[in-house]
C-alpha cells in the first residue's frame, strides 16, 4: 500500500507545543500510511531542534525550511510541495485540532471524497478557547456560508481539513495568509468536487501566543463576497 496521508505542520516559534503534538498525533496514526512534515517557518527559537530530536524516534516525520517569506499559506505551499501522500493535511502546530477526528477524515476520504472537513460548527463540533471575537467572526462565516451557497462544510474558514493531493496542487491558489485554507475549500467546491464534513472540537493554545489579529480578516471577507458573488451567477 502507498502513502496515504501527508500531514503538513507550520511552525514558527513553536518550542512549547511542537513536542506534544507530534507525541500526540503519533498515538491517533497508522505509521505505514502516513508521513508528518514539520515545515519550520523561520524560527527563531528551538522548534527546529526539537524536531530533529523526535526524526530519531519516529521514521515517518521530517522537516523541511519554509524557504519563502514568511508566513501560513507559504509554509503550507512548501509542505505541499514536499508532500507524497495520496491526502494532504495541514494541523497547526499548537495543537488546537483534534488528533481523534483524523481517522473519522481518513474513512471518508477512502470512501472516495475529495475534501473532507473538520467541522467545529456542526453537530458534535465544538470550539473550546481562543479570542471570543475569532470565535464569531468563523462561525458566522462557515455557517452563514453553508446556508447562502450550499457548500456542504459548516466550517470553510478551518484550516484542519483533508485534501486530494493531485486537486490541490492543480489549483492557482492567490492567499498568503490564514485564509488559504478557505480559499482552497471554496474552489473545490466550485469545482463540483466531493465534500464531507465531520465534527471536530478546536481547542485554544495553551501555551505561547496567539498568532489572530482582528486586522487579518479581510481576506477571509474578500473570499465571503466572492463565493456568494459566483455562487449567484454575478461574476
Amino acid at each position: 500500500m502507498g502513502l496515504f496521508l501527508s500531514i503538513i505542520i507550520p511552525a514558527r516559534n513553536e518550542q512549547e507545543n511542537i513536542k506534544n503534538t507530534i507525541e500526540s498525533l503519533s498515538q491517533h496514526l497508522n505509521p505505514e500510511e502516513i508521513e508528518i512534515i514539520v515545515v519550520n517557518d523561520h524560527s527563531e527559537d528551538k522548534t527546529e531542534d526539537i524536531v530533529l530530536e523526535l526524526c530519531k524516534k519516529y521514521p515517518f516525520l521530517r522537516i523541511v525550511r519554509n524557504e519563502k517569506k514568511p508566513g501560513f499559506a507559504n509554509a503550507l505551499k512548501t509542505g505541499f510541495e514536499n508532500a507524497k501522500g495520496e491526502f494532504i493535511l495541514p494541523i497547526m502546530a499548537d495543537g488546537c485540532d483534534q488528533p481523534e477526528t483524523i481517522e473519522k477524515m481518513v474513512n471518508k476520504a477512502k470512501e472516495g471524497y475529495d475534501l473532507v472537513c473538520g467541522s467545529r460548527y456542526t453537530k458534535g463540533g465544538g470550539k473550546i478557547g481562543g479570542p471570543k471575537i475569532q470565535s464569531f467572526f468563523s462561525r458566522f462565516v462557515g455557517v452563514s456560508l453553508y446556508y447562502l451557497i450550499g457548500i456542504p462544510t459548516k466550517d470553510t474558514p478551518n484550516a484542519f481539513k483533508m485534501y486530494r493531493r493531485n486537486i490541490l496542487n492543480s489549483l492557482n491558489l492567490k492567499s498568503d495568509g490564514f485564509s488559504i485554507s478557505m480559499e482552497i475549500c471554496l474552489k473545490f467546491y466550485f469545482l463540483g468536487y466531493k465534500i464531507y464534513e465531520v465534527p471536530t472540537i478546536w481547542y485554544g493554545r495553551k501555551k505561547g501566543k496567539s498568532k489572530f489579529k482582528l486586522s487579518k480578516t479581510l481576506p477571509y471577507v474578500k473570499l465571503y463576497i466572492w463565493a456568494i458573488l459566483k455562487k449567484w451567477k454575478f461574476l
